[in-house]
Formats: C-alpha cells, sequence, structure tokens
C-alpha cells in the first residue's frame, strides 16, 4: 500500500497502516530529531510520543497527501515541548537549590546568634577581673604582657585568670567542642563581651 491509501486506511483506525508509515519514518525522525538533541535516546522518546499524538490526531489528516511533512512538524514540537520542559525543570531546580542554600544560611545565622548568646552568658557570669582579662585578650588583643602591665599584675595573674575563663567557657559548651572552635575564631569579629 502506497503513503495516500496507507493514510486513508489510518484514518480508519488501521494499525497496519499505522505500522508502515512508523516503520517508514521512524529511523528518519531520530536522525532529524537528533540534530537538534545531540542524544539519541532523547530522541527516541520525542519520535515515539511523536507516533503517539500522529496516532491520537488520525482523523485531522489529509488523505491526499503524504504524511511526512505532518510527521516531521510534530516531531519538531515534541523537541521544542521537551527543551521548555528542561528549561522549566532547571529553574525549578535552581530554585528549590536557591531556597535549600538560603535556609542553610539563615539556620548558620540563627546557631551563630544562638552561640554567640551562650558565651555572653558564659563570659558575663566569670567574676569581673577575669571577665576584663579575657576581653582585654580576645576582643581587643592585647598581649599578656601588656594587660599585666596595664593593670599592674604579674603575666602568671592573668595566664591565671585566662585558664579560669576558658575553664568556665569550656563547661558552658561541653556538648559542642566544634562550637567552641568557631566561637573562638568568631570571639573578636563578635565584640559582644
Amino acid at each position: 500500500m502506497n503513503e495516500i491509501e496507507a493514510v486513508k486506511a489510518l484514518k480508519k483506525g488501521n494499525k497496519l497502516a499505522f505500522k508502515q508509515i512508523f516503520e517508514k519514518y521512524y529511523n528518519r525522525l531520530v536522525t532529524y530529531i537528533t540534530t537538534y538533541t545531540h542524544d539519541k535516546e532523547q530522541s527516541e522518546d520525542i519520535v515515539q510520543q511523536t507516533f503517539i499524538n500522529f496516532w491520537d490526531d488520525k482523523l485531522k489528516l489529509d488523505e491526499n497527501k503524504s504524511p511526512k511533512a505532518y510527521l516531521y512538524a510534530i516531531a519538531y514540537n515534541r523537541y521544542i515541548d521537551s527543551l521548555n520542559k528542561d528549561k522549566r525543570r532547571e529553574k525549578l531546580l535552581e530554585r528549590i537549590w536557591e531556597k535549600a542554600l538560603r535556609d542553610r544560611i539563615l539556620e548558620d545565622t540563627e546557631m551563630l546568634e544562638k552561640r554567640i548568646q551562650k558565651m555572653k552568658q558564659v563570659t558575663d557570669s566569670l567574676p569581673p577581673k577575669c571577665k576584663e582579662i579575657l576581653h582585654m585578650n580576645k576582643v581587643q588583643g592585647i598581649k599578656y604582657k601588656e594587660i599585666a602591665e596595664q593593670l599592674g599584675i604579674s603575666v602568671k595573674t592573668v595566664e591565671s585568670q585566662m585558664r579560669i575563663a576558658f575553664t568556665k567557657i569550656r563547661e558552658g559548651f561541653e556538648k559542642d567542642d566544634f562550637t567552641l572552635f568557631l566561637l573562638f575564631g568568631k570571639f573578636r569579629w563578635a565584640n559582644k563581651l
């Protein structure tokens, strides 16, 4: 049966006519779509969808024309649809990724704020001289020898007071060793003492 006869039979639901057209155009359409996608597997999916649409719309076929142009048009439109779908999927994934990143940043910021508050509570509970020495060293960046000179005390006393401060801070953050490491890195930056 020639193409015109196959189209007429197809419009009546003849599956053999559909098979004949499928076998004639399937590989040609895959090759055509692959020039756009550069992916044979994706092209095969698009062409399969093309033939599903072709079957579903068989009543629209012109009985006096070859189905070739119609098939190529459907295949190209399915390719464009898949391209738009991929772009929408990429945008959705981008939005999900950005939201996850924002949530993580917010979570990290909130945790850091809680840890800074905890550090403030612990340091506020230190004896006044101990708190002053800790502040001078960790916030102002003054060395032990200079602290001793400014306060008129020995370097050993400064060291002793710093040891007391670190012990109290460690006790306050017993369950969170990493936090202690992070906080002392941020301690100067926070300047909350």
